[in-house]
């Protein structure tokens, strides 16, 4: 080879590559060097020849161990990467990409390593930035909680990017309601939502408490930023500047914690201002620049769509709260059939409700029922069933026939709103329990489409869950259900009760039951402490959903309020109807009633003699209201008319119309019951 070239070669590559070359002899000390190393290493190298990295301050074990590996074995390793703030680097931290290959002559002799030094600190920033950018995106929004998110912002961001993070959010974005749009002028209330610091900084927990509540001054860069919706950059802060000598608590964070250069950006998102996420950096980390603030504007952009994510949840959620608790009732109303209390703990806004019903004859209905789902379309859903039930309970429907009946109009809603698409909503369905309890007979009447059966309490001290046949949830499958019926002693109580508390097949629970119950009094004790102290028991430590508990003490209706009587099916019963109701109200000093009871009973027994075959009975209930009863074996429902005036009949139902508060008619294993309330003088 050309003796002139390889000298050229030689002086080239020594002295005109960007990188730095470094020729070592077997112990390490520098036999040759280029003229980048200097530069890119940041060692002193006027007298580096046989010396070594370490005595010039490069004092680096990991890097010195890889060298004389290389040495040993001959393997040659490329991209050896080391960060770090040595004295000999200014103390400004820097990635060195070090590579090194060991040099032989002819015969195979070690001669020596030689090793290039690349400075890769601005491609390893920009490739943590982005890394911290994808970190950002996959940790923070794990969930809809305003707090949670500010946390997550904080814990990615801080040992990346800053040394301390706080995140505060306006106090009306933790109840879901939306600031006003655009930038915030006056002063602004923020409560801390967020904070993390790195563990060497410690003097900032006490200022920075989760959920105090602060006002963010004018005149601040947190002001400024909020103003104009753009981040401020402070790359030199110390206690001295102007604006924090007028906050001396912010000021003494500042020289405590030796903070010395910030970053605040308005946490914004859809045109709404949420908060402020500030970043702080500390003693040994150099102050932010403009790439910095690059980074932490684009990591507070993605963190802001999650919190107003979770801020948009919030209000939903409130008004699914608020909805739901102006649907179901405040007060259950008191009635002579049963004693009833309940606990209604609303954990996760779903459509659970309950409900108390008045029914003919001294009769109620409970119910309990819960729509699949969470929040506003459950809950207003769940609305319109309690409203349907209520309306089908007035029309004396059996337990069985109201659930197919529900079930058809819950289809029928499931088809009018489907789920969106790519919703997480289930498709609509329903649970529900149908009691019906009569006093007088003391018989309760049961059904239930896909809802948990009640469990029964009875004055002998037995809790069992009573055995009702299950049905299909409403809306799904066929309507298909059965009724089961069951005498219950006075004072037994019967517990509603969600699939949050207690399930069919939970039978080690009824337990809970036998202390709740289990008082001095034993069940004629106080229903309200037994129903709150059931609902302490079996809510669970976390509960998912919302939990519902309704109890009913049952009462009967003695013979001293009851009168009932046979009447043949003749003409002549109509005139027995009118002597045995004026007998009973003279006996239950009801006199003032005693012309339009006779009436009343006189019209529906002669309809019953007229339109029906067999005897017919006449009963009288002496409760909040005056019921007089009158049922026959025929299936053929009154029908109330308008009589013309030339007319000879038809005014019979019209004339109990009139007379009566309340009439109706419901239908019987044989027959119907015609039946009038009046009320009590």
């Amino acid at each position: 080879m050309d003796p002139d070239l390889d000298a050229a070669v030689l002086h080239a590559l020594f002295t005109q590559p960007p990188i730095g070359l470094h020729v070592l002899d077997p112990e390490l000390r520098i036999v040759r060097f280029n003229s980048a190393a200097p530069g890119v290493q940041g060692l002193d190298m006027s007298d580096a020849v046989g010396r070594t990295w370490r005595e010039l301050g490069f004092a680096v074990d990991d890097v010195e161990s890889m060298l004389r590996t290389v040495l040993q074995t001959g393997e040659a390793v490329t991209d050896f990467r080391y960060r770090g703030r040595l004295a000999v680097l200014g103390g400004v931290e820097k990635m060195l990409s070090i590579s090194a290959f060991r040099l032989q002559d002819a015969e195979g002799r070690t001669l020596g390593v030689a090793g290039t030094v690349v400075d890769i600190t601005d491609r390893d920033r920009a490739e943590r930035r982005l890394q911290l950018l994808y970190r950002a995106s996959e940790r923070i929004g794990s969930s809809l909680d305003v707090f949670r998110t500010a946390q997550e912002l904080a814990d990615v961001a801080v040992g990346e990017l800053a040394d301390i993070v706080s995140v505060v959010v306006l106090d009306a974005v933790l109840h879901g309601e939306a600031p006003r749009p655009g930038p915030l002028f006056d002063p602004v209330t923020v409560r801390q939502a967020g904070h993390r610091a790195v563990e060497a900084i410690t003097a900032v927990s006490a200022i920075y408490a989760i959920g105090e509540v602060r006002v963010i001054p004018l005149g601040t860069p947190f002001a400024q930023a909020l103003s104009d919706l753009r981040p401020r950059l402070v790359r030199h802060l110390n206690a001295d500047n102007p604006w924090l000598v007028r906050h001396p608590a912010h000021a003494e964070m500042v020289r405590e914690a030796g903070v010395h250069s910030l970053i605040a950006v308005p946490l914004a998102a859809r045109g709404v201002v949420l908060g402020m996420t500030i970043f702080y950096r500390g003693p040994g980390s150099p102050p932010f620049d403009d790439a910095d603030l690059g980074v932490a504007t684009a990591l507070v952009t993605r963190a802001a769509v999650c919190v107003d994510n979770a801020r948009r949840y919030t209000r939903e959620r409130t008004i699914a709260r608020l909805t739901q608790r102006a649907l179901v009732p405040d007060r259950l109303p008191s009635y002579t059939a049963a004693q009833t209390a309940y606990a209604f703990l609303p954990v996760a806004p779903r459509g659970v409700w309950y409900d108390v019903i008045p029914l003919s004859g001294a009769r109620i209905a409970l119910v309990a029922g819960d729509v699949s789902g969470h929040g506003l379309r459950p809950v207003t859903t769940m609305g319109r069933l309690r409203t349907a039930v209520s309306a089908l309970a007035a029309m004396d429907l059996q337990a069985d026939e109201l659930l197919e009946h529900l079930h058809d109009l819950t289809e029928q809603l499931a088809r009018e709103h489907p789920p969106a698409e790519n919703s997480d909503q289930p498709e609509l369905t329903a649970t529900c329990l149908f009691v019906i309890y009569d006093p007088v007979t003391r018989t309760c009447t049961l059904s239930r489409a896909g809802h948990p059966a009640p469990v029964l309490a009875l004055p002998d001290g037995s809790i069992h869950i009573v055995d009702v046949p299950a049905g299909p949830n409403l809306g799904r499958g066929v309507a298909s259900y059965r009724s089961t019926s069951v005498d219950l002693p006075e004072g037994s109580i019967l517990t509603l009760h969600n699939a949050e508390l207690l399930q069919d097949t939970d039978q080690d629970q009824l337990p809970a039951f036998q202390n709740a119950f289990s008082t001095p009094t034993g069940l004629t004790g106080p229903l309200q402490d037994m129903c709150d102290a059931l609902m302490t028991t079996l809510l669970p430590d976390n509960p998912a959903d919302d939990a519902l508990l309704l109890l009913a003490r049952t009462h009967t209706l003695g013979p001293d309020q009851v009168a009932s009587w046979t009447l043949p099916g003749e003409p002549e019963s109509a005139a027995a109807a009118r002597r045995l109701v004026a007998g009973q109200l003279t006996d239950w000093d009801l006199d003032d009633l005693t012309f339009s009871t006779e009436l009343i009973a006189s019209e529906l027994v002669t309809n019953a003699v007229r339109y029906s075959s067999g005897p017919a009975q006449l009963r009288l209930i002496n409760d909040r209201a005056l019921i007089c009863e009158v049922s026959d074996n025929s299936n053929a429902a009154p029908h109330l008319r308008h009589a013309e005036d030339d007319d000879e009949g038809g005014r019979g139902l019209y004339l109990v119309a009139q007379l009566a508060q309340h009439w109706g008619a419901r239908r019987t294993g044989r027959g119907k019951i015609i039946w009038t309330e009046q009320a009590l003088p």
